[in-house]
């Protein structure tokens, strides 16, 4: 076993969550109107979970509107139920094949609730580095048990995997904080 190759792999899947993660964070709101807002929201279509850039088209007219592009008619229900669902706050109104999407005002209660789900998009990027962390330690475990390394390796690498998952965590959780602060100055 190569104990670069596999901490390189290691690595590169822990920044896909992190990069995930920053994308999902991307999505909340700061005030503006984003598109990146409903990048998040998946909705059900044809009898499959589909993300809502796939459906449709979401632009930003003016600072407290987004419009959603409806591509299939019979979807703009299920897409007006998503984004309504999504636990953002939103309350879509049909226009034709256009979804108009106001921006409520920021108020507190609103700003404490994206604060919620920014905290609920922190333990899910937590939970997937620590996902990505048990399958190198369960592979490090089976090169132990091959012989293809020894047990002082196996214990030198470990250290090294840990390492790498409370680095990224702490960079998930430094993104989160300045997130967080973001929502709140608003």
């Amino acid at each position: 076993m190569d104990q670069k190759v596999f901490l390189d792999d290691l690595k590169r899947r822990m920044n896909g969550a992190v990069e995930s993660f920053s994308k999902e964070l991307a999505g909340l709101r700061t005030g503006r109107a984003s598109v990146n807002l409903l990048e998040p929201i998946m909705v059900d279509a044809y009898g499959a979970s589909m993300p809502l850039t796939q459906v449709a088209t979401v632009t930003a007219p003016d600072a407290r509107m987004l419009s959603v592009s409806i591509w299939d008619q019979s979807m703009i229900k299920a897409v007006e139920k998503a984004i309504r669902e999504s636990g953002l706050g939103l309350n879509p109104s049909t226009e034709g094949q256009t979804i108009r999407v106001p921006i409520p005002d920021m108020n507190q209660e609103r700003r404490q609730e994206l604060v919620k789900v920014s905290s609920k998009y922190t333990e899910q990027a937590r939970v997937s580095i620590r996902n990505v962390r048990r399958d190198g330690m369960d592979d490090l475990k089976k090169a132990e048990k091959a012989h293809d390394i020894s047990e002082d390796e196996h214990k030198k690498i470990s250290e090294k995997v840990q390492e790498l998952t409370d680095e990224m965590i702490k960079k998930a959780e430094q993104l989160a904080a300045q997130k967080e602060k973001d929502i709140m100055q608003i």
